[in-house]
């Protein structure tokens, strides 16, 4: 799979008030992305880990430190799943 570049502007000053350097805040930028495509639904978790570029307990340990459920389970998914295993 090829990679592209999306040029981003920063203000250097930025880069010294959060102490970081070119490298470290591009993967900063890029597992927030990450986690918010992947918080409103538009990315699965692999591809979410593929864009962050991070190890997958990396990313979701990222994903919890942001309070970011790893797995979005809704009401009718749950008692679902109890009525299934009431009659085990």
């Amino acid at each position: 799979m090829q990679n592209i570049t999306i040029p981003l502007d920063v203000p250097s000053d930025l880069i010294i008030a959060l102490n970081e350097t070119e490298e470290e805040l591009k993967i900063h930028f890029q597992s927030l992305i990450a986690m918010m495509l992947f918080r409103e639904g538009k990315l699965t978790i692999g591809k979410a880990i593929q864009l962050s570029g991070l190890t997958r307990f990396e990313f979701e340990k990222a994903l919890a430190k942001n309070k970011i459920s790893v797995a979005e389970t809704d009401v009718d998914q749950v008692m679902s799943d109890v009525d299934k295993l009431s009659t085990i």
